[in-house]
Formats: structure tokens, C-alpha cells, sequence
């Protein structure tokens, strides 16, 4: 299983992906997500392609068809997610459909790119001889990026070099261009600086690293234009290296974090690392919503100020939580820090999960924290599902990322091969002067055992690291002829195993997968006094469709020391598998006075008891439309 970041032999990174790995799901959650991904979803995105114009647009700019431009100036970036998509997806197995669609418009792309390497539909056919002349907002170094990463995805997978070509010529267009000292401006949209590394990493071309670490040490120089939303919205606010926390719009600032980590790695600047780590953490602290998600505000799709974390109107956008995994994955890379391997678990089964429908077909863009009652009245909410948008970024976000997810799995480092993310699965690599093969048996995120089985193993000693999220207050762990004990993992949250193994011996890891309750940090105003329920790496949400009848989603509320039920189901209706909680709450209403929504101090609540229920918040609105909230009021009893 090959995937989207591969550091070179000489990158400057304390974990590597697993070398000449093999991984294949056998079950679980991610297995069920990526057969959705193959059968449904990738095959409704594909026939979008065609209804949206994104392909028509490139057969114009070939001068096959006849007609105008359609779609935003970013369209050939669908496209080009779709081409990484379908690479990742033919590792599983052969499609005629996929490889089909990856040669034929490898072949298209080929006919449409101009003699001098440049490939933009949009500005071919829509503002032809007007090429980087409003980078501010013309996405056309975004959209070279996308087609960057496409065709690594497909020169690693299937040998492909066709699109890689496309992709090189584009390259070197961009290198012409934009490493002259008088070159162009900077687009405001960062996406291609890591995937310009990793073309580097695919290709060996050195000048593809220079043009990244021009276009990242250029931000903050006012390069990139004027926009309505200001310099910080576009991150040209600050050199890279300066700025001390994330700002301005979400998907643009991860995408340039990724690009900046990625350089440090290739480079050895140290220096350039830091900042980045000092701004996740910062973010981590200050700006990420239970879920994981990011962005505050919808108006510019930004992260807002520190602490300000609304439920309700929120956007955590599903491309962020996408890109904030892709950062948090090469930051673990570059340091072995397992806390960045903490928050790709929280935003995967949480805020990314819930972006696409149980059945594949449809998406959020936007993912709130809380709907209510009359949310139907919010005239241009963006925060419902559909198949398929006008800005159709979100989508190809989550196939792209679904079909690569075994990626996120495990690293190596030394003589050490780790699990930072737990599904059934059959692993093995090329380590310690031999091959190591797992097979990793689990019910998670359902269940907290983890029994690793060790297949194959080379002679002598190497060791095996398992994560201990924060959440697993007490973990047990049972070695090979040991008794289970209770452990407590190091300073990076992990429990080393070492030992000269046999094929046949299990590891055994337990955590505890005790539901709880948890409030929010004092500086969060939106949702100070309440409470969420969590249980191992699932945050949950109360859904209307589960409460007592005649009882409101907005009327919840849950004593402090309210007793938190499992209810363990093979598979609910419209849900499938999943695991509730259930608890004795209050449905809490009071009278109104004066006509206004508002009481004199002292004023009598109305209580009455109600059997609450919370389902697994990715799972959410899949059982028709209704109020929902994670954030539930805390009460004394």
C-alpha cells in the first residue's frame, strides 16, 4: 500500500511510512468505509465530472469541443482529486472503469496542455493570454498542485508515467516562470508547495524543492495580491517563519503548514519546523472543536479568534478536516510525536467521518456542532448534504483521502515498527534486515482490544510501539507467555514491545473504553456550563430521532453525575454498527417573561425526567432531517 507522502532516503525525519509495505483491510470501520468509497461514492463523483463541465472543460481547452467555461476558476482540481482517487483506489484490486478513466484522461490532459507545459482550462478557455495575472484568486498554482499529487498517486501505484509527464511539463513550465528573480507573484490559494516536494520525492528534480521553498519563505511579503478579505485571509500577512499562530482562511493555511513541514523535512531546517509545530500547537489548544474540526466562521471559511469555538455555527469544513490530517501526519513523520497521531484519530472518526452520508452518497461541506428545531429556516445554510456541490472541493477531499487511509496506519523508526491507528488489517514490510508481517484483530473504534499477531518476523530482536490515546485512563497490555498487566505509556504515549519474536506470538492491547463526560476549556464562551459525551475516539450527539416523544433536542440537559449506559448495536436501522450511550437526563423548559426569551434572576426551571440517548456523531443525520447537539447543558441533580 503506497501513499501520498514518502520522504526521500535522505529526508530529515525521526518515522518513515513502513518500506515495501502491504496492507489490506479484513474489516471494521475503514473497511466498510472504503467499500462505500468503491462501489458508491467514486462512481457518483465520476458522473459529476461529466454534469458539472469539469471534464467538458478541459476537452475545450483541446480544441475537441465547442462552448464555454463552466464552474469555478478551480474546477480542473476535481478532476485532478479524482485522478488520485481512482490511483489509490486501483491498489485494492483491477477496474476497468478506474483505469480507464485514469488513462483516458491522462490522455486529455496530454492534448489540452499547451507547448509550453501550462494547463489551466479555466484560463485556456474563459481569460485566454491572461496566465498569472490575478493570482490572488486564480487558483491555477492550487489546481497545478492537485495534479501534481494525482500523478505521483499514479506513478506509485500503477507504474503509470503518462500523467506524471503532464505533471512534469507543468512543472518545469512553473520553474521557467516563477523561479526568475522577477517571476510572478505567489497564488492565494497554497497547495502546490507539498505537492511540489513530493514531485521532488517521485522524480529526484531538485529545482521542484527550490520552487517549493521560494514559494514558502515568499509568503508574507505581500506577493499575493489585494483581496477584500485581507492579507491574512491569503496567509501573506507574516514571513512563514514568523507568524506565531494559524489565521485566515482554514484550507489555504493547512495546505501551506503541510508544504512548510514537508520542506523542513527534505532540508533539515529545524527552524522552519519549529514555527509550524509551534503553530499546530496552538491551534490544537486554542482553535479545534471536539470533533477536530476547524474553521469558526463561515464568512471566509476561517479559523476566528482563540477559544471561539461556536456549536451551531461553526463551519469545520470537511476540506480542513482532510488537510488538518495531512498535517498532523507529516509533522508525526518529521518528529515522532504521538500527539499529532492523537488528533488524525479525533478528526478522522469524528469530524471528517461525519462529512459523507452512511451510503456514500452525499456531503457536507460545512459540519456544525448543533442544529436546531427550525435550522430550516436559516435561508443559504450550506451545513445540509448533497452529492455534489458548485465549489465541489469537499467531496473528491474525502474519496481521495478514504482510498489512501492504510497509509495513516504505521511508521517505522530504528528497530521499531508502530501502530499509531487501530482496524483489522494484515500489515507487512521490509524491516530489520528481513520482512515483518501483523495481522491486527479489532472491533475499534467500537471496542478497545487490539490483539496483534505477529505472522513473519526476521531474526533478532526489534520492537513493536502501540499508541495509548490520552483517553485510555487505565490500558492493560499481555505479552507473549506474560500475564496481563497494567501499563503506563511513555512520554510519547506508547507502549514499546521487544523482544527476538516468533512467528504466532500476540500482543494484546486493552484500553479503556469507558464512556465520560467532558466540559470545555473556561475561555470557551459558546458552550460554557455544558457537557459532551465521549466514549474511546468517538465525541456523540444527541439526534432528535432518538429522544422520548414529545421531548426537544434543545431542551436536554445532563446532571454531573449522571450514569453513562452502553448500549451495544450490531446494527441499528439506517445506521448499521454502532455503539449508543444512554443516560438519565432532564428535558429543561421554562416560561417566558414579558414576551422576551429571557427571566429574572431566580426564576424556576421546569424539569422533568427524560431517558436520553447519544449516538456516535459521525453517524448523524442519516435517519432523516432533525435537530441535533454534542454540547448538552450540565445541571445539578
Amino acid at each position: 500500500m503506497h501513499g501520498p507522502v514518502v520522504p526521500s532516503p535522505d529526508a530529515h525525519v525521526a518515522h518513515r511510512p513502513p518500506d515495501d509495505p502491504h496492507i489490506r483491510l479484513t474489516g471494521g470501520l475503514w473497511q466498510t468505509w472504503q467499500h462505500v468509497n468503491r462501489a458508491t461514492s467514486v462512481p457518483l463523483a465520476l458522473g459529476w465530472l461529466e454534469k458539472s463541465g469539469a471534464l467538458a472543460n478541459f476537452r475545450i481547452a483541446a480544441g475537441e469541443e465547442e462552448g464555454a467555461h463552466r464552474g469555478p476558476v478551480y474546477a480542473d482540481s476535481d478532476v485532478h482529486k479524482m485522478l488520485e482517487t481512482a490511483a489509490w483506489e486501483l491498489q485494492y484490486g483491477p477496474d476497468d472503469t478506474l483505469t480507464a478513466f485514469l488513462s483516458d484522461t491522462a490522455s486529455l490532459l496530454e492534448r489540452a496542455q499547451q507547448d509550453d507545459g501550462y494547463l489551466d482550462s479555466h484560463y485556456q478557455v474563459a481569460e485566454p493570454g491572461r496566465r498569472y495575472t490575478r493570482l490572488v484568486d486564480s487558483h491555477e498554482h492550487y489546481c497545478a498542485g492537485h495534479l501534481f499529487q494525482a500523478a505521483v498517486a499514479a506513478c506509485r501505484t500503477t507504474g503509470g508515467e503518462r500523467l506524471l509527464g503532464v505533471a512534469r511539463r507543468l512543472a518545469d513550465h512553473l520553474c521557467a516562470e516563477f523561479l526568475a528573480d522577477a517571476g510572478p507573484g505567489l497564488d492565494g490559494h497554497p497547495e502546490v508547495e507539498t505537492a511540489l516536494v513530493e514531485l521532488f520525492r517521485a522524480t529526484g528534480e531538485e529545482r521542484y524543492l527550490t520552487l517549493a521553498a521560494r514559494m514558502v519563505e515568499r509568503r508574507g511579503h505581500g506577493l499575493v495580491g489585494r483581496h477584500k478579505h485581507g492579507a491574512r485571509h491569503r496567509l501573506d500577512h507574516l514571513p512563514v517563519r514568523e507568524a506565531p499562530a494559524v489565521t485566515g482562511h482554514v484550507v489555504r493555511a493547512l495546505y501551506l503548514e503541510a508544504g512548510a513541514v514537508d520542506l523542513a523535512a527534505e532540508t533539515g531546517d529545524t527552524a522552519l519546523l519549529e514555527a509550524s509545530a509551534a503553530r499546530w500547537e496552538d491551534m490544537a489548544a486554542t482553535r479545534t472543536s471536539l470533533t477536530g474540526g476547524l474553521g469558526s466562521r463561515h464568512v471566509g471559511e476561517v479559523f476566528g479568534e482563540r477559544y471561539e469555538l461556536p456549536p451551531d455555527l461553526s463551519y469545520n469544513e470537511t476540506c480542513a478536516s482532510a488537510a488538518s490530517i495531512q498535517w498532523s501526519w507529516r509533522l508525526l513523520l518529521a518528529t515522532g510525536e504521538g500527539r499529532y497521531a492523537d488528533l488524525v484519530e479525533r478528526t478522522l472518526y469524528n469530524a471528517f467521518a461525519a462529512a459523507r452520508s452512511v451510503d456514500g452518497r452525499t456531503y457536507y461541506k460545512g459540519n456544525p456542532l448543533q442544529r436546531r428545531p427550525d435550522h430550516a429556516e436559516a435561508v443559504g445554510d450550506p451545513r445540509c448534504r448533497d452529492e455534489w456541490f458548485w465549489s465541489a472541493c469537499c467531496p473528491p477531499s474525502v474519496t481521495r483521502l478514504v482510498a489512501s487511509l492504510p497509509h495513516y496506519a504505521s511508521t517505522t523508526a530504528g528497530d521499531t515498527v508502530f501502530l499509531h491507528q487501530y482496524a483489522p488489517m494484515e500489515l507487512s514490510c521490509a524491516h530489520a534486515g528481513g520482512t515483518v508481517g501483523l495481522r491486527i484483530d479489532t472491533d475499534y473504534p467500537w471496542d478497545g482490544v487490539v490483539t496483534v499477531t505477529v505472522d513473519r518476523t526476521p531474526p533478532g530482536e526489534w520492537a513493536l510501539g502501540l499508541r495509548v490515546p490520552p483517553w485510555s485512563t487505565r490500558t492493560w497490555l499481555t505479552e507473549p507467555g506474560g500475564a496481563r498487566r497494567e501499563v503506563v505509556p511513555d512520554a510519547q504515549g506508547r507502549v514499546l514491545v521487544r523482544r527476538s519474536w516468533r512467528a504466532g506470538e500476540q500482543v494484546v492491547l486493552e484500553l479503556d473504553m469507558t464512556p465520560r463526560l467532558t466540559v470545555p476549556h473556561p475561555r470557551i464562551d459558546a458552550v460554557r456550563g455544558s457537557a459532551a459525551v465521549e466514549r474511546g475516539p468517538l465525541v456523540y450527539c444527541f439526534e432528535q430521532a432518538d429522544q422520548p416523544a414529545g421531548t426537544e433536542v434543545d431542551e436536554l440537559a445532563l446532571p454531573a453525575g449522571a450514569e453513562l449506559r452502553v448500549r451495544d448495536h450490531a446494527d441499528l436501522p439506517g445506521l448499521g454498527r454502532t455503539v449508543t450511550i444512554e443516560a438519565d437526563g432532564l428535558a429543561v423548559t421554562g416560561a417566558h417573561e414579558a414576551g422576551l426569551p429571557y427571566r429574572a434572576l431566580g426564576a424556576v426551571d421546569e424539569r422533568r425526567p427524560a431517558v436520553v440517548t447519544a449516538v456516535p456523531y459521525f453517524q448523524w443525520d442519516n435517519r432523516g432531517d432533525g435537530a441535533m447537539r454534542v454540547w448538552v447543558p450540565l445541571v445539578s441533580s
